[in-house]
């Protein structure tokens, strides 16, 4: 299971730890996790966010011939984080002609705890989610690593999900997952 995400997200979820700052290093991490019993490997490429507007081109093609799936991550104190994320679910979903396949995204929108320094709402980060068929959550990185968990489980749903629908999953005609409000969506397949 591939997964292109963030530093403080992937730090949270490779360690439990909660890491405040990071460097500009772009890196590939595995991660094995047990889930329902079973034994599952993450790889996850943790990818530089964009400086001074630099959107073109950050989701490179690269990236997404190789990942199964995105965590797509912005703070909900800084806007233009905000615009970054919008830009780059849309430069995946551009890419599904170039490179076939189910490419699920999860939005994440980080540092709940800091209400008091919002300038994107929970609203807007649902709205751009359900717009474009992506996950949502908003989520304290810094907080819980319950929720960062949450996040990766349900895009390694997302991912079974597309896979098995790719094969042809006779009868299979819809999923249905029920998020909490706090964290997410409901959202239906």
């Amino acid at each position: 299971l591939r997964n292109v995400v963030s530093s403080a997200l992937t730090v949270r979820f490779l360690t439990r730890r909660f890491i405040g700052e990071y460097g500009d290093i772009e890196s590939i991490y595995s991660h094995t996790d047990r889930i329902e019993g079973r034994e599952i490997s993450f790889n996850i490429w943790d990818s530089l966010c964009p400086q001074n507007g630099e959107v073109e081109g950050h989701i490179s093609d690269r990236q997404l011939q190789w990942a199964d799936g995105f965590i797509l991550v912005y703070s909900i104190c800084d806007r233009a984080s905000f615009n970054v994320v919008r830009q780059q679910v849309q430069r995946i979903q551009q890419a599904k002609s170039k490179f076939p396949g189910a490419h699920p995204i999860i939005i994440v929108g980080n540092k709940r705890d800091l209400q008091h320094r919002r300038t994107v709402s929970s609203e807007e980060g649902r709205l751009l989610a359900l717009s474009t068929d992506c996950g949502f959550f908003e989520i304290s990185v810094a907080e819980t690593y319950h929720e960062v968990q949450l996040v990766f489980h349900e895009l390694l749903d997302l991912i079974r999900e597309a896979r098995a629908l790719k094969k042809g999953a006779a009868g299979i005609k819809g999923i249905v997952r029920s998020m909490s409000a706090v964290f997410g969506r409901k959202r239906t397949e």
